[in-house]
């Protein structure tokens, strides 16, 4: 398999877990508080990661010893990317801090054609059009909430946007240390800097009383942060940057259809959101461009390109 293909599955599967991730946590804010919910998901990720390593690669640890200057940075951008995002989720719904956070691949994209030089070929700039397009439908009952709000649910957006910066200060940062370092010795850094860094908010009395039901969304939290990031790491190491962004940007498409569906099944655990025609306009519009971007072409010039991304 080329390394261009595995790079276009691992931020598919990425993209289909941060999908449903919105929801998740939307629903999880009702029992447990933003802080203790972004520490448990990095403890479950770094324990599951250090399982794994401790068997396959010991090796790795060795990074947690003496990290790169970068890495660091990577790893508070991370922690607050985590805790933005869930604190905008809170204070507005799992729909519209989707919209907000696609922010952060859009700077990732910018930054692949600025930073990493990446070519881009005249399908793929027709492409991101298409897609920006299909994004203004997509979002359009959104952005026009946004205008019309007030108070609590603007301070709950511009929480989302600081977390959309801070991912894509991690993500420009990853795909530099993916160069030179094991992608899961920098996610066993990555995940345990902040499960040290949030220890001190942690509420432990209100994770005492939960329901085991609510243990196993906590888990599935955990283990959407440990398979997405060593997806999207992995993603980076093997494609452009440009086409990662433009890939994760589509997992709010999953988040918008399972909450049509949540809303028509009228549930009472999820504040219902309804969606206009205009919506399904967008998301075929964003699928036409997305697979105008990430379509390999067919001529030598393109495989030199990907192959010279590769190298630096």
């Amino acid at each position: 398999m080329q390394n261009h293909t595995k790079g276009i599955i691992y931020a598919s599967i990425t993209a289909f877990f941060w999908g449903f991730l919105a929801i998740a946590l939307k629903v999880a804010v009702r029992k447990v508080d933003p802080p203790t919910i972004v520490w448990f998901r990095f403890v479950i990720a770094f324990i599951m990661l250090a399982a794994w390593l401790m068997i396959k690669n010991r090796s790795s640890f060795r990074i947690l010893v003496k990290p790169p200057v970068l890495l660091i940075v990577a790893a508070i951008a991370l922690s607050w990317n985590y805790m933005g995002y869930m604190l905008g989720i809170h204070h507005t719904t799992p729909s519209n801090a989707q919209l907000f956070i696609q922010s952060g691949p859009l700077i990732l994209a910018t930054a692949g054609f600025v930073l990493f030089r990446e070519k881009v070929s005249r399908n793929q700039i027709i492409g991101f059009a298409i897609a920006l397009a299909g994004f203004s439908f997509f979002y359009h009952d959104q952005l026009s909430a946004f205008f019309d709000s007030r108070g609590d649910y603007q301070i709950g957006i511009l929480l989302t946007v600081s977390g959309a910066v801070a991912w894509s200060v991690y993500a420009i940062l990853q795909k530099k240390l993916v160069v030179n370092h094991p992608v899961d010795a920098l996610n066993l850094f990555l995940f345990g800097f902040p499960a040290i860094a949030y220890l001190p908010f942690v509420d432990f009395h209100s994770l005492m009383h939960l329901h085991w039901s609510w243990w196993l969304l906590l888990v599935f939290l955990g283990m959407n942060t440990f398979i997405a990031y060593t997806c999207v790491a992995n993603a980076l190491k093997y494609t452009e940057a440009n086409k990662v962004s433009i890939i994760l940007i589509l997992n709010p498409m999953i988040t918008f259809i399972t909450m049509g569906i949540l809303t028509e099944l009228n549930v009472s655990w999820i504040q219902p959101e309804r969606f206009s025609p205009l919506t399904a306009a967008g998301v075929i519009l964003v699928f036409t461009g997305a697979i105008l971007v990430v379509r390999k072409a067919g001529n030598k010039r393109a495989t030199q390109q990907t192959r010279g991304v590769q190298a630096k």
